[in-house]
């Protein structure tokens, strides 16, 4: 079954189904970037991990319910000796502490290398997390160390492809466009103005170039067909409410076409 939404559907990210849909999606990019460069690449996915304290910033991701009352205690503290001792109001009996836990994210992403010269990275094509547009977050900080060293140095191509309403938006030197999605290819010899294309639920996410090393041109990359398939294949709308609901919120226009869908829908059963 398809999605009612001809572009990018907006109740995958907000139903909980980003982390299945990205992993999908990244693997369909490697293999139609696969058949379509010349020989002389190498397309291959990479990772970057690392582990986050769910206490860190008194921030809690998961939801901890205690399995016993804490018990409220009174801080006191001498008036001479400047010790501070607890006054507990029962005698006995346990109360409830929070213990550190740690939470491990992996990003993957595309990466096409020229296979004649060491394996040289030619262009990194990145699906945006959720965790990626956390500002000050370790996976917004190791990500725009990433994002800054391509821009930068001017050694490799990249592709940003960011597909989620929530979250903060790359920095850019000039604002964004007001879309709730965005593609950005930073070709090394034009940076740093960059290609910038908006997206929609409502209209099929375009297709995107991307760049080899000269004199090869460009391999589009067909986003909307990639899209459309994962959500077949993987039985999405047997996972989303479309009367919930979602954060962020769709617009007016949004709201509007996907209930008179729900109406039409209803009407042919």
């Amino acid at each position: 079954m398809k999605s009612p939404f001809p572009g990018m559907d907006p109740f995958i990210e907000g139903c909980g189904l980003w982390g299945d849909f990205h992993d999908a999606l990244i693997q369909d990019i490697k293999n139609a970037l696969a058949q379509r460069v010349p020989e002389r690449y190498l397309v291959r996915t990479g990772e970057r991990g690392y582990v986050v304290l769910a206490s860190d910033e008194g921030k809690w991701p998961r939801s901890f319910i205690p399995d016993v009352t804490v018990t409220s205690t009174r801080i006191t503290s001498e008036s001479e000796g400047g010790v501070a001792t607890a006054v507990p109001t029962t005698e006995h009996g346990p109360y409830s502490l929070r213990a550190p836990i740690e939470d491990e994210f992996r990003e993957t992403f595309v990466e096409i290398l020229d296979a004649d010269n060491a394996s040289r990275l030619v262009s990194c094509i990145e699906v945006l997390s959720p965790s990626n547009k956390k500002r000050n977050s370790p996976g917004w900080d190791l990500y725009q160390r990433k994002r800054q060293g391509l821009l930068q140095g001017g050694t490799a191509n990249l592709v940003e492809i960011d597909l989620l309403r929530g979250g903060d938006q790359m920095p850019m030197v000039d604002p964004w466009r007001a879309s709730p999605y965005r593609l950005l290819v930073a070709r090394k010899s034009r940076v740093p103005v960059c290609s910038v294309w908006s997206a929609f639920s409502l209209q099929p996410v375009r297709s995107i170039p991307v760049p080899l090393l000269k004199p090869d041109p460009d391999v589009p990359l067909e986003l909307q067909p990639m899209i459309d398939a994962i959500y077949a294949r993987a039985f999405y709308h047997r996972s989303i409410d479309y009367a919930k609901p979602l954060t962020p919120p769709m617009d007016a226009e949004e709201t509007a076409w996907l209930a008179q869908q729900r109406q039409d829908r209803e009407r042919q059963k």
